[in-house]
């Protein structure tokens, strides 16, 4: 059966049989309700009229816009997933006016930060990149996606952050003004008691030690001490953490599908592939503007900006392979794309060592080697995983929390999910819990995340409304005075939705794009997200299907869902199977194409097993609707030089 309202024919599936609504769809429904209404009261009590952030006057430092992005970038995912129309509007206000005032503070050029590293301009621009998914017909972000993509492109002589012929990013801070090679007092003064809490980025500070659990960047002395450091051996040349530029460049390629941009993150994830091969297979963290390896550095492979010696350690190197690999395979569907993350999991697994039981991989390198052992967190390989589904890359997940460690992970659902190497900000840490109930071994999971993500929103709102966090300038209180409270308040918690819903884990934080087996359209509304009154839940997950239930909770209205075959529309569907409770195929038809029409009358649920080809399409942040109507054209700027007109 076809349906030809969209414009082409799209396959449908009719769902006849009347369901008892199962907990995990109630309590779906239930976020989405609390997470629309918590959002405005967010923003009601944050932001003023024009949408402009309730805090200073005066912002010193180059850290800072990533910040207040954070704490709404989930706003239009959530929108995405079937949020209310409202929170779209508002999260457009809000992004506009976030620009314009870390404009006015001195971060942001252009409408892009001036400078900083792709660490922090990854985690600040998913609230850009969502906007994709919200709405991929509005010009401005176009416009935007394609001149922030051409910061990075080598072409613009005004903004230089890419050596074409080199094939490397200049700096480690980059943005609209260029790459930056020289880091001033000013630009960290605002982190300087938070960096406190560190640990020592280099091992020869006068008067630290170099395995301490902290380092005074409050101390003038010590302060000046990092700066020249920093100066000397890491703000020239290109970091690992640079290839999370890669999806800046695939978000502008999926609006306008220019091979120009999938050239660009092949080209620049194949130069990190080259220099890992040349370094005997480990990733060197840093990249002299000749392309020598340690050219700053005394020749040595570590000790680059948030590198191997960083305090991050190795998540800063594993992340950027992992979203780099990721981008490359939407973009061509070659599997060996993520190899270069695979291979450094599979090194630091090859260091491992046991302790009491448990498996410890290195997490940084010093001079003398590699120390700082910790339990390796699955979720790397995990994400690996979701791209693949070779059961190789199961395995990387699993070991060293095989039986009996990997059956015993925290099964609380924490916001942050384990304390071992890899935890996340954003509420963003239950990628290994989703991954063992995607396995089959925690049925418990989708109940036990919506609860918890509902306990959260709850906590979240009483901070909010308690006078301790209010936002009034004339009793500004510590936590109000904090860079970091929005995405610490934030009651916009969407991890157990997207997880669920999407059939994935949430997107690598630190700039990953949302990678995902379906996601969902209202096919009456024409717009994006679950109809109301509509759940769903992705069961299980293989190589070539997916297994989901949908269920309509409305007793008195019927509704039309639309699935897609990937996040971007990368799958493609090749059969629908209806399945009974037990699993038994009661119903089947072929299917053809990257959309389903599921027809769901009052009071029914299906479940369904979707064939599908993975990567088979190009991605494009296309709809069902915005496919059919001709793409708005880029508005081109006034070229003085050739005006020959006076």
């Amino acid at each position: 059966m076809e349906d030809h309202r969209f414009g082409r024919p799209v396959a449908a599936i009719t769902a006849e049989e009347i369901c008892q609504p199962p907990e995990w769809a109630l309590l779906q429904r239930l976020l989405l309700d609390t997470m629309n209404q918590g959002a405005m009261e967010f923003v009601d009590r944050y932001t003023r009229k024009d949408r402009t952030l309730i805090w200073r006057e005066f912002w010193p430092g180059m850290d800072g816009s990533d910040d207040p992005y954070e704490g709404f970038m989930n706003f239009p995912l959530l929108y995405a997933l079937g949020g209310n129309e409202e929170l779209y509007r508002v999260s457009r206000e809000i992004w506009e006016a976030i620009t314009w005032q870390w404009t006015e503070y001195g971060q942001i050029h252009n409408e892009f930060d001036a400078y900083y590293d792709w660490m922090h301009h990854g985690e600040g621009y998913l609230f850009f990149y969502f906007f994709g998914l919200a709405d991929p017909r509005v010009l401005k972000d176009k416009q935007r996606a394609v001149r922030f993509a051409g910061f990075y492109g080598g072409d613009n002589p005004d903004v230089p952050n890419y050596d074409k012929k080199k094939k490397l990013i200049r700096s480690p801070i980059t943005g609209s003004r260029g790459p930056r090679f020289q880091q001033t007092a000013e630009d960290w003064e605002t982190h300087r008691e938070i960096l406190d809490n560190y640990l020592p980025p280099f091992e020869d500070i006068p008067g630290v030690d170099r395995y301490g659990s902290s380092c005074p960047w409050s101390d003038d002395e010590v302060y000046k001490e990092i700066l020249l450091r920093i100066n000397d051996r890491q703000a020239r040349g290109d970091v690992p953490l640079n290839l999370c530029a890669t999806s800046m460049i695939t978000h502008a390629y999926m609006y306008t599908e220019d091979d120009a941009y999938r050239s660009w993150v092949l080209e620049y994830l194949e130069a990190w592939k080259e220099r890992t091969a040349k370094n005997g297979g480990i990733m060197p963290d840093n990249i002299g503007l000749s392309g020598d390896i340690g050219e700053y550095n005394d020749g040595k492979w570590w000790g680059g900006y948030y590198g191997w010696r960083w305090p991050h350690g190795a998540v800063t190197i594993l992340e950027p392979t992992i979203i780099a690999g990721s981008n490359a395979v939407l973009l061509t569907g070659d599997y060996s794309h993520l190899d270069l993350a695979r291979s450094q999991i599979d090194r630091l697994w090859s260091m491992a060592r046991e302790e009491d039981g448990k498996y410890l991989v290195p997490n940084r390198h010093y001079d003398e080697g590699w120390r700082d052992y910790r339990i390796p967190h699955p979720m790397f390989a995990v994400y690996v995983w979701n791209i693949s589904m070779d059961e190789a890359d199961a395995q990387r997940a699993e070991r060293g929390w095989s039986s009996p460690h990997f059956d015993r992970i925290d099964s609380r659902y924490s916001s942050y999910g384990q304390q071992t190497n890899g935890g996340h900000m954003g509420f963003n840490g239950n990628t290994a819990q989703w991954f063992r109930y995607i396995r089959g071994k925690d049925p418990d999971y989708p109940v036990g995340i919506l609860r918890s993500n509902y306990a959260m929103i709850q906590a979240q709102l009483k901070k909010i409304r308690s006078p301790e966090y209010a936002p009034e300038k004339t009793a500004l209180s510590q936590a109000a005075l904090s860079i970091h409270q929005w995405q610490e308040l934030t009651p916009v918690l969407v991890e157990g939705l997207a997880q669920l819903t999407m059939g994935a884990p949430m997107h690598v934080y630190h700039g990953g794009l949302q990678h995902a087996r379906v996601r969902y359209f209202d096919a009456l509304a024409k717009r994006p997200g679950l109809p109301d009154s509509v759940a769903a839940l992705v069961e299980k997950l293989a190589g070539d299907s997916v297994t989901l239930r949908l269920v309509n909770l409305s007793l008195f209205e019927a509704r039309d869902v639309i699935v897609q075959a990937g996040t971007f529309g990368e799958h493609e569907f090749t059969a629908a199977q209806k399945l009974t409770e037990e699993g038994e195929v009661c119903g089947m038809q072929q299917v053809q194409g990257k959309w389903l029409l599921v027809r769901m009358a009052a009071g029914t649920g299906v479940r369904l097993r979707l064939g599908m080809n993975r990567y088979v399409n190009q991605p494009t942040y296309e709809t069902p609707w915005s496919a059919s109507e001709e793409a708005e054209k880029i508005v081109q700027g006034r070229n003085q030089e050739q005006d020959t007109s006076k």
